[in-house]
């Protein structure tokens, strides 16, 4: 080989190593992850390698900010890097759209009627369509795992006791086993997120009972979206060693409260692991507090954007 061949083989190679891992994470974002089990900061494929040993994993996203997004198709990726078997699950789609879902997947439906036919959440061509599309080229199955959202609507004017009117085709589209006490951990918090209220007097009832109503819908997402990942996880259970990975807003999963809680409850014996994503303004300096060690199994901080 001449000196010359060889100076371009070297440059090539070069190239090839400082751009191989740019193309491989074009995912990657500004990250710390937060062990809890352990106390201590760790990096993403060490967790990433963890979670291969789950049953299910729930992410706790925030719904608005895009390094969130981004951060659960790197766990995704990084669990295919491991040829783990994936079902992917997801708050953003309700139960009665999960057949157009199936059809877009197997190639039947193209994704403008597919979009039409399952009303996606705002964003969804950046904040969701890369799971979605990540998924189907692995040929992972994609669950549409919430109530629809006339149904959760209904229980928040009306209370839980709509659901008795329910018949047909309509029962297949909530979770009928149900424990929704309006005591406890995660009721508080839920109350708590809803703001202040009056202290006393019939407008302090009147908040409490409309407090109350939303927590049964609350709580309906939970039990539904719990359902879906359980019945999941047992139909794959025949065929193959899956994991469910579920996105949700923290809220349904941290501190293993709402959907973390119900499922856990449906699944006895199984890993389940929570996620919780937290955008900061910086990454520096970061000290989780007890509050913050309690979220999740393991916290993902990264970058506001």
């Amino acid at each position: 080989m001449s000196r010359g061949m060889r100076v371009r083989v070297v440059t090539a190679a070069i190239v090839c190593t400082v751009l191989a891992p740019v193309l491989a994470g074009q995912s990657y974002v500004p990250n710390r992850v937060y062990d809890t089990a352990v106390g201590a900061f760790t990096d993403f494929e060490a967790m990433a390698a963890s979670l291969t040993a789950a049953d299910v994993v729930l992410v706790g996203e925030q719904h608005d900010d895009p390094n969130t997004h981004r951060l659960e198709l790197a766990v995704l990726e990084g669990l295919a890097r491991r040829k783990r078997a994936v079902i992917v699950s997801m708050e953003m789609f309700e139960r009665d759209v999960q057949e157009p879902l199936d059809h877009f997947q197997m190639g039947h439906m193209a994704e403008d009627e597919f979009l039409k036919a399952s009303r996606p959440w705002p964003r969804y061509a950046t904040d969701y369509k890369p799971l979605v599309d990540f998924a189907i080229a692995r040929n992972w199955p994609v669950v549409a795992a919430n109530v629809p959202r006339p149904i959760a609507s209904e229980v928040a004017k009306g209370g839980a006791v709509v659901l008795e009117s329910k018949t047909g085709g309509d029962l297949a589209l909530f979770a009928r086993d149900r424990a929704c006490a309006s005591s406890g951990p995660y009721f508080t918090r839920f109350v708590e997120a809803m703001g202040s209220h009056p202290a006393a007097g019939a407008a302090a009832d009147e908040a409490a009972r409309t407090a109350e109503r939303y927590y049964q819908s609350q709580c309906l997402k939970d039990e539904t979206m719990a359902e879906s990942i359980a019945q999941a996880l047992t139909v794959a259970a025949t065929t193959s060693h899956a994991m469910v990975v579920h996105f949700n807003g923290a809220f349904h999963s941290d501190y293993r409260q709402g959907t973390a809680e119900r499922v856990t409850r449906r699944l006895p014996g199984k890993r389940v692991v929570v996620i919780s994503i937290v955008p900061q303004e910086t990454l520096d300096g970061l000290s989780p507090d007890a509050d913050m060690k309690r979220r999740a199994d393991f916290v993902i901080y990264t970058t506001a954007k």
